[in-house]
This record gives C-alpha cells, sequence and structure tokens, in this order.
C-alpha cells in the first residue's frame, strides 16, 4: 500500500527525483501502452508533482498537478501512473485521493478538469469526475474530458 507521498514543485526536484518520476512514466506511457508521444511538453517546470516511493525509495506513483490556466482554466492532474507491480491494491485510488487533498489544501475548494483514457472512465468516476461528453483520440489512444465539480461532492 502506498503511504509515502511528497509533493514539490518542479524548482524543489532534485535532478535524480525528475529523472525517477520520467523513467516511471516513459516506462508506462511509452513502452507499456506502445504510444510514442512526447512526455516532456514544457508543462513540468509550471507543475506540483507527487512522487510517492516503496520501501526501497524506488518511485512507484507520481502524478502532476496542473495550476489553473495550464491546460484548462481549471486546476488538472495529469500523468497519473502506478508502478505495474503496485497495481490492483487499490493504490491508484489512494494516489488520486492525496492529489485531490493536496488540490483542497493548495488551491481549495475548486473544479478540477483531467483529460482520462476512455477505459480508466470509471476509475475517475469513482473519485466524482464525470465525463464533460468531449470525448478524442489523444496519441491513438481514446481520451475523455472529465470534470470534478465541488458542490456536488463531500471534499
Amino acid at each position: 500500500m502506498l503511504v509515502n507521498f511528497q509533493f514539490k514543485f518542479f524548482s524543489e526536484l532534485s535532478t535524480n527525483e525528475f529523472h525517477d518520476i520520467i523513467e516511471l512514466r516513459l516506462r508506462t506511457f511509452v513502452v507499456e501502452q506502445n504510444c510514442s508521444y512526447l512526455d516532456l511538453d514544457g508543462k513540468d517546470k509550471k507543475c506540483y508533482h507527487v512522487i510517492c516511493r516503496d520501501g526501497k525509495g524506488i518511485v512507484v506513483a507520481t502524478a502532476r498537478i496542473l495550476p489553473p490556466g495550464l491546460s484548462y482554466p481549471e486546476v488538472s492532474i495529469g500523468r497519473v501512473v502506478v508502478d505495474e507491480n503496485f497495481r490492483g491494491k487499490g493504490d491508484g485510488h489512494i494516489l488520486m485521493k492525496e492529489c485531490m487533498k493536496f488540490i483542497k489544501a493548495e488551491f481549495g475548494i475548486v473544479p478540477i478538469r483531467i483529460s482520462a483514457q476512455k477505459h480508466l472512465e470509471k476509475y475517475y468516476n469513482a473519485h466524482l469526475f464525470f465525463s464533460t461528453g468531449k470525448e478524442y483520440l489523444e496519441d491513438d489512444i481514446p481520451h475523455v474530458q472529465m470534470l470534478f465539480t465541488p458542490q456536488f461532492s463531500e471534499q
């Protein structure tokens, strides 16, 4: 179970931390999902990054929190990933709950808009994100835009 979470703005990350975050993202999104895309989109430099390590200090989960105006008018969560050896145990849900708690502390009780892989829609529904109806292909993978609206939740 994931328990060791750190939230750091890009400028607070060490070179090793950023390397380990990118390594996990590339291993998952590029290699595992067999998808060639430009992960380094320039947004990382303006984001908060979530780091979760296992007992050996290896980064096993990460996400980035995008401030309002960077991808959407609202705050956003992106590049959500859990190492394949830690999946299926509820750790992804813990990661999302930690992201939501951080956003509430940093930005207040605000709407959150995300771009989710379509096959993960029910996962995000469990965190009260609901489809806006906008579906699209991103890097040849079906995606759906989803919105968390605080007045309809118990944040």
